[in-house]
């Protein structure tokens, strides 16, 4: 009996093992073909999807795709939103709603709701689930409820260079500058300046950069120092490669 055992536990194992690689291969599989990119745009009809720029799969909800613009080289992260306008299927009109500059990253899980315009600068990476949306529910009648009052929609400017750290949120309205940097968890709205950083809820400039002194306040840490030119890729794995070795240190 304990060789009958030890014979079904080993051919339970390796069926084990035949479903794992089974699934995990057909997942990889799943993320390249369902993956957008504008060889392969699937279902979807953007109004521009630049070279280079793809979005992971699964795809979170997308809509009013001939009013959204894709720069190149944007990467797009698994189960992110993009939508324009209220619902599927209204025409906006000539102009683009959602506009993303080249360069863009938008990290896992994020939404991007544009029912009036809302322009994402180049370069500019957000982490995972930020929340960007030019509207806003308005509370104005206290005997309607909340989600039949009609919504207040204003436009949304987010400059080139900005980082958008996990979980923030910009509201209706704002304007952001040149190479912003937003904390984690920032709740946005209004006018920020450039190489400004924000942070809270309602966010505030917490640090700025003056031409003359430098940032206000100092930075607590100091700046990376910046690659020697002339070093090739290769010569960067190997040191890299060299410092993980035991004793490196």
């Amino acid at each position: 009996m304990p060789k009958n055992r030890n014979t079904f536990s080993f051919l339970a194992r390796r069926s084990r093992r035949a479903a794992s690689w089974v699934v995990h291969r057909g997942w990889a599989w799943a993320q390249e073909a369902g993956a957008v990119t504008a060889e392969h745009p699937g279902r979807l009809r953007f109004g521009a999807i630049g070279e280079g720029t793809r979005l992971a799969f699964p795809q979170g909800t997308v809509f009013g795709e001939p009013w959204i613009e894709l720069g190149e080289h944007c990467i797009i992260g698994e189960q992110v939103t993009l939508t324009a306008g209220m619902m599927p299927d209204l025409d906006l009109g000539p102009e683009p709603i959602l506009t993303l500059g080249d360069g863009v990253v938008l990290g896992r899980g994020s939404h991007v709701i544009a029912d009036t315009t809302v322009s994402i600068g180049s370069d500019t990476y957000c982490g995972p689930y930020v929340y960007i949306t030019s509207t806003n529910h308005s509370y104005d009648d206290p005997h309607e409820p909340v989600g039949k009052q009609w919504p207040r929609m204003e436009p949304v400017e987010i400059g080139p260079g900005c980082w958008i750290g996990t979980g923030a949120v910009i509201l209706p309205g704002a304007r952001l500058g040149r190479n912003v940097v937003v904390a984690a968890g920032a709740v946005v709205r209004g006018e920020v300046p450039d190489h400004a950083v924000v942070a809270g809820a309602p966010a505030r400039v917490v640090r700025s950069w003056d031409p003359e002194k430098g940032w206000q306040p100092p930075l607590r840490t100091p700046a990376p120092v910046p690659i020697p030119k002339g070093v090739t890729p290769e010569q960067l794995l190997a040191l890299a490669e060299l410092d993980q070795e035991p004793g490196a240190r």
